[in-house]
């Protein structure tokens, strides 16, 4: 059984987040992309127990934080900011935000298990 470190996971999302932002910044859509994956990448090297214990924990990060970032989204979208929120994130329906966040749970596992595979090696 896998227990989940729930400070890796915060930390993760914490470093999700900053490297969206600067990344983001710089190169656009896929340097965002580049720094989530970085930082799934982290969560599951600093995880310790395995490929599956890092998998786990990247792909929290990636559903915890995809599930932060639409209610964020929905807030901006309530006060009548619909069209920044629709720059931050393009997506119009439930089901397509319910397919990125299990998109970013899948991208954030794989990033945790290439982490778990760095560490052990």
């Amino acid at each position: 059984m896998v227990e989940v470190n729930w400070n890796r996971v915060r930390r993760g999302l914490l470093l999700s987040l900053l490297l969206w932002l600067v990344l983001g910044e710089i190169a656009g859509n896929i340097g965002g992309f580049i720094g989530f994956l970085a930082a799934t990448i982290f969560v599951g090297y600093r995880a310790n127990e395995g490929y599956k214990n890092g998998a786990t924990h990247g792909a929290l990060v990636g559903i915890v934080g995809g599930v932060i970032g639409g209610t964020v989204i929905l807030i901006l979208y309530l006060i009548g900011y619909g069209d920044y929120a629709q720059q931050l994130w393009p997506v119009t329906s439930v089901i397509m935000a319910v397919a990125a966040i299990i998109l970013y749970g899948v991208v954030g596992g794989i990033g945790g298990a290439i982490g778990a595979a760095i560490k052990s090696k």
